[in-house]
């Protein structure tokens, strides 16, 4: 038992300190993952001369020395489920090379081994459910599955450890992506159920509702597959892509579970539809980290509004993707790139940032709906700095020191990472004009503001909010709305659908609001709950740990009394006096030489957050001295 103030907490309470890293390790997403995926060019209409051709496409171009290496199949590729054994069935009038043995024996290895000796990974495509979301929502597609309503279940579900089995380890994939369509699509009152075409599943997820989707069942049944990949895979070679769509609280659980985590709906290749992805991921950058990355979608560069018409949409849309630590997986027909578009994927500055080793998910330093500005540790000290005009008009922004947590008063350097050119030095602040749906995109070497160490909402990717203190999960109000792809103006429009408001965040509280304690503003710190624990990886690289902790002045629960405590490898390190709204900040310090994990948990007396209390941890960072 822990003993705070007189209260004792239980060993298996969930702020109890453990010591250890718990977000995905596991896999092979150090960095995002980079490659090319069937969908975007040539939904189920797709055939391994298509695929072929343009991981050839990759190869050719340079685009697979620049990191571009998983060449993945998406829906269409499935025959039927064979009965009575269950095993899976390959389309080989579209997939030539897996007809093995006759209609009823076939295979992807020969697929797999030819895109591995062209030095690239093979990716696969299925769903968590026992259908697929091209069988509910384009029922007259091409190539879609066949036979009866058992033999048409092509999905996971009832079949997990059997089709991990078989697609890592008798076909030798490399990378799967598992979407949700199953279990939100396929219930009883669904046209297809009706008609007797499909059984009825569910539906376990509604999009549209958070309270009446089964959160604990959908996590378990994705947890299911990464138990099976880590059985399939015990060298840990495989990437795990969860595509929940934001939906299911998969910002809380994501992280822990796969190596990505879809964080909206479908990207389309429209420019408010990009806002939307985009949006969706910007205030996440917490829930990134090595090995487990936010993810808003595919690549759309190269269609509508991201063509070659359009090179200043395109060039935005790489940029912010770039910044936000998202996979690069290119969703074009490269048999007929134009060359502007391969110099925008093949921008090695760019991908750089890419698949910087640090892992640190763009913070932003100044957000409103007409320009963002995005600031993003590197490993070599300097900052990625993304300044993107959303709107129709031109803008001019001042850009400032105190934005990149640089000195105000030592010189800055910005390096074009479009053109390469590099800007005359400036200190204190710099305007520069974008055109309308501009994103100007620079490396920025300065002198630290923070000399001696860094500031935890700088290196996101080090902070896990393991318990985010979120107990009744709600939709994110924030995120761009739209008219959909799918739908028309003939409902009410699209309500907010992905739940993540009130999550931990980086330089602002839950709710996106100015750290505030008793009056005094932070310009830097972490938002969250109380109830809440963060983990960060120290790895023995620091000194001492030194925060402003108190509850915010945008609390919702005025009563409520926190303890905020300072953990190093599980031992208590340095703990406050509880406080509550309206009393000034206390500062926590901590000796943390040596210690590869620290924990920060804020404790309140409201145990389940039904009102929510707003705690800061103002100035927060691990310093050397």
């Amino acid at each position: 038992m822990l003993t705070i103030h007189g209260e004792a907490w239980a060993a298996n309470d969930p702020l109890s300190p453990t010591g250890r890293w718990t977000a995905v390790t596991s896999g092979r997403a150090a960095t995002p993952p980079m490659g090319w995926n069937s969908w975007n060019a040539f939904h189920t209409d797709v055939t391994e001369a298509k695929i072929l051709a343009s991981a050839q496409a990759i190869v050719d171009s340079g685009l697979a020395r620049k990191g571009y290496r998983y060449i993945n199949i998406d829906d269409g590729w499935w025959l039927k489920r064979r009965m009575p054994d269950g095993r899976m069935i390959v389309r080989t009038s579209t997939f030539p090379s897996a007809a093995i043995g006759g209609t009823e024996q076939t295979s992807l290895k020969p697929f797999t081994d030819r895109i591995h000796a062209m030095g690239l990974k093979a990716g696969i495509y299925s769903d968590i459910g026992a259908n697929t979301c091209s069988q509910a929502f384009a029922p007259n597609a091409p190539n879609l599955p066949e036979g009866t309503a058992a033999e048409r279940e092509v999905g996971l579900y009832g079949h997990i450890d059997q089709d991990i089995q078989l697609y890592f380890g008798d076909w030798a994939f490399d990378y799967i992506k598992v979407d949700g369509c199953g279990i939100r699509a396929f219930g009883p009152e669904s046209e297809g159920v009706r008609s007797g075409q499909y059984r009825a599943l569910g539906p376990l997820v509604d999009i549209k509702e958070i309270r009446r989707t089964d959160i604990s069942a959908v996590r378990n049944l994705y947890q299911q597959v990464a138990n099976a990949l880590q059985r399939s895979k015990p060298n840990g070679d495989y990437v795990f892509s969860i595509c929940a769509w934001g939906s299911a609280d998969v910002r809380a659980w994501g992280k822990d579970v796969g190596n990505l985590s879809r964080t909206s709906d479908d990207l389309t290749p429209s420019w408010t539809r990009m806002l939307a992805n985009f949006d969706s991921a910007a205030n996440r950058a917490l829930y990134a980290h090595p090995g487990s990355w936010n993810d808003p979608d595919m690549l759309f560069v190269g269609q509508g509004d991201f063509d070659e018409q359009h090179l200043t949409e395109a060039k935005s849309h790489f940029a912010l993707w770039s910044m936000l630590s998202a996979p690069l997986l290119i969703g074009y027909d490269l048999r007929k790139a134009p060359q502007p578009l391969m110099d925008i994927l093949g921008n090695g500055d760019i991908i750089a940032v890419d698949q910087d080793p640090a892992g640190n998910q763009a913070v932003l330093a100044y957000d409103t709906d007409d320009v963002q500005i995005l600031v993003k540790l590197l490993s070599n000290g300097h900052k990625a700095v993304a300044i993107f005009n959303r709107g129709l008009a031109s803008a001019d922004v001042t850009l400032t020191a105190n934005h990149l947590k640089f000195s105000g008063s030592a010189p800055i350097a910005l390096r074009n990472l479009w053109t390469g050119a590099t800007l005359p030095a400036f200190s204190g602040e710099m305007k520069i004009h974008l055109q309308p749906r501009e994103t100007a995109i620079f490396d920025a070497a300065g002198t630290r503001s923070l000399a001696d160490g860094i500031y935890l909402s700088e290196m996101p990717g080090r902070v896990n909010p393991a318990v985010d203190g979120v107990s009744i999960p709600q939709p994110d109000p924030t995120i761009h709305r739209m008219i959909t792809p799918w739908g028309s103006t003939t409902d009410t429009g699209e309500p907010p659908a992905y739940t993540g408001w009130g999550g931990a965040q980086a330089d602002a509280t839950p709710y996106r609001q100015a750290l505030r304690i008793q009056g005094k503003m932070y310009g830097t710190g972490l938002g969250v709950l109380a109830n809440s624990r963060f983990e960060l990886r120290a790895d023995g690289n620091f000194r001492r740990f030194i925060a402003d902790v108190g509850v915010d002045d945008s609390t919702f629960d005025t009563d409520d009394v926190v303890t905020f405590a300072v953990y190093g490898d599980g031992k208590l390190l340095a703990i406050s006096r509880p406080t509550r709204f309206g009393q000034a900040a206390q500062t926590l310090r901590a000796n943390i030489a040596g210690v590869k994990i620290v924990e920060l948990v804020a404790r309140g007396k409201s145990a389940r957050n039904k009102v929510p209390t707003v705690v800061t941890w103002g100035n927060a960072a691990l310093l050397n001295d």
